[in-house]
């Protein structure tokens, strides 16, 4: 189960902190990433991170968004600055243990439901 937090609302230039919550997985080596869904876009990666701490960045948010990991928790945060309008989507948190962490939708098979980022001008 995946539950995503902290979506909202911020001004252009702002910060927001998205929090992702994972239960019941057996596997303690697995993927989890943050992906979102622009109005009139097909979704796309944001994040990734491995067990180990290795991350993945999309080109259009590298310097500005940083994922962290707490593996005791079992929890994912992405910390987001410097938002613009074009950030403005449904945040998505996944996870999957087939070994690779790439910025892959296909790959993820346990998604939350979304949280709304909206970023105004």
């Amino acid at each position: 189960h995946v539950e995503e937090s902290g979506g909202g609302s911020v001004q252009a230039g702002g910060s927001l902190t998205l929090s992702c919550a994972i239960s019941g997985w057996p596997n303690i080596r697995y993927c989890m990433g943050w992906f979102r869904q622009r109005p009139d876009k097909s979704r796309e990666g944001v994040a990734t991170i491995d067990t180990d701490g290795g991350s993945t960045y999309a080109d259009s948010v590298k310097g500005r968004f940083t994922a962290s990991r707490d593996k005791a928790a079992n929890t994912l945060d992405l910390q987001m600055h410097s938002l613009s309008v074009e950030d403005t989507a449904i945040y998505y948190c996944a996870a999957h243990d087939k070994g690779v962490c790439q910025l892959r939708a296909d790959l993820f098979n346990d998604w939350g439901r979304g949280t709304q980022v909206t970023v105004a001008s």
